[in-house]
């Protein structure tokens, strides 16, 4: 998940808070040895996380470390790795990329971790990538979606797949599944992220056949939308593409309404929080967005990861991100243990090694590029619950 239109504000390193703060650690009550110091970990396997417990984007960073959590505490009950127990190091980065780079410059070069994961949003990420790359240390973001985040070097990769790939299957969607031939775009002008699927969205509709009516733009942290939504009613189209953000989302679906605009709007993972549904209400029930997988889903793996997140989490349904946080971690287990050693360098062989990885959003490989090869569901927005609609493939 991109988001490269954050608002910067100076230094504040010192606010750098561990994940066990928030009691998401303690909610599991299964890490072990969380309160020694690196200096001790001669028994413990150090890794990092870094992600966004407080902020704008709270729900991205909090849902995503408790699924690496849920992961790791298993492992742990489990026996831990080669004999030893993994430690989890979680900061906070606020939701900010100078916050981010100075939590991995710290996990990296302080703690001594093996590996790192994280962040949600892909501006985060691109702040913070240089410095594991930098120290050989390898990461695995779970859901920065922009195609630049692995670009950065060999010591980078993702579980999620690609916005282009988002913005692929919800122009296939559109046209295919929901039968629509005149769509806008609203898109937020200032997000990597929201352009990117918007560009991509609209070269591959009008490939297939379909007209953009109408692409209209505005920024991140605006609350009045009805001027662009005004445009794009005069042009009557039958859906709308709006590659944005939940804190948006739920706005521009109640103002649209308001408006007199019945037809459905389509998005991408940035639309997936417990928070879209409060903050849209009635009005974004009926509309539609990609994502990572299916709380609906029947297969045997996604049925266990729930049962065991809502054990884990009071009765808390898993979202998109936790379930990318738990397959992130996952991953770096089984790399950790085919590793003939536990050094940042065999770690990250491994982790390039990983092919048909069985994981809760579906079957994973990573290619030459160290992007994960897999499929997209898409859900339809019912209330507080996706429904799931359709999957699609690369």
């Amino acid at each position: 998940m991109s988001l490269l239109n954050q608002t910067t504000s100076r230094k504040t390193s010192g606010l750098i808070l561990a994940v066990s703060v928030l009691g998401l650690t303690l909610t599991l009550g299964l890490m072990s040895g969380c309160t020694k110091k690196s200096a001790d970990a001669g028994n413990e396997i150090l890794v990092g996380e870094y992600g966004s417990l407080s902020g704008s984007e709270a729900t991205f960073g909090i849902s995503t470390s408790e699924g690496v959590n849920l992961a790791f505490a298993e492992k742990n009950k489990a026996g831990g790795i080669k004999g030893k127990q993994i430690k989890l190091i979680t900061l906070d980065n606020q939701g900010k990329p100078e916050e981010a780079r100075a939590a991995v410059q710290r996990l990296v070069t302080q703690d001594r971790v093996v590996a790192v994961i994280g962040e949600v949003a892909s501006s985060r990420t691109l702040a913070a990538a240089p410095v594991a790359q930098q120290y050989k240390v390898p990461m695995i973001s779970p859901s920065s979606t922009n195609p630049k985040v692995t670009e950065v070097g060999d010591y980078i990769f993702r579980v999620c797949f690609i916005d282009p790939f988002q913005g692929l299957v919800m122009a296939k969607f559109a046209h295919q599944e929901i039968k629509k031939q005149r769509v806008a775009i609203l898109r937020d002008v200032k997000s990597d992220y929201s352009t990117g699927l918007a560009d991509v969205f609209s070269t591959e509709f009008k490939k297939m056949g379909g007209e953009i009516v109408a692409d209209e733009s505005y920024q991140a942290g605006e609350t009045d939308f009805k001027a662009q939504l005004t445009q794009i009613k005069g042009k009557r189209p039958e859906a709308i593409f709006v590659p944005g953000y939940y804190t948006e989302v739920g706005l521009i679906a109640r103002q649209a309404r308001q408006l007199g605009m019945t037809v459905p709007l389509l998005g991408g993972d940035g639309w997936d929080s417990e928070k879209l549904s409060e903050l849209g209400q009635d009005a974004i029930k009926g509309s539609y967005f990609s994502n990572h997988y299916t709380t609906e889903s029947t297969d045997p793996v996604v049925i266990e990861f729930i049962k065991k997140y809502r054990e884990a989490y009071k009765g808390k349904t898993p979202d998109g991100l936790a379930a990318l946080g738990y397959d992130a971690a996952k991953i770096l287990i089984e790399a950790m243990e085919r590793a003939p050693e536990i050094t940042p360098l065999a770690i990250r062989d491994e982790i390039a090694k990983t092919k048909n990885f069985t994981g809760v959003t579906g079957v994973i490989s990573i290619d030459e590029k160290r992007n994960a090869t897999k499929s997209a569901v898409v859900v339809q927005v019912d209330g507080k619950i996706n429904r799931f609609v359709k999957t699609i493939t690369p």
